[in-house]
């Protein structure tokens, strides 16, 4: 995936949320942060075969960031 995936530690849910910002609501979440990843990718994959089916504009991959 070449989307940037934001992944923290949710104390309310007591999961990692995994989130593409990119993409408009994509998240997903995981007992762990691998399995927050894993989560994200697919539902990742899910969001942009959707859009393509209903003619949605995809969003282009930022890339990573950068940091100075």
């Amino acid at each position: 995936m070449k989307y940037e995936a934001i992944i923290y530690w949710s104390h309310e849910d007591e999961a990692f949320i995994a989130e593409v910002p990119e993409l408009p609501g994509c998240m997903a979440d995981g007992r762990t942060y691998r399995a927050a990843l894993r989560a994200v990718e697919r539902v990742a994959r899910e969001w942009i075969a959707t859009a393509k089916e209903l003619g949605r504009p995809i969003p282009l991959p930022r890339g990573k960031l950068h940091y100075a």
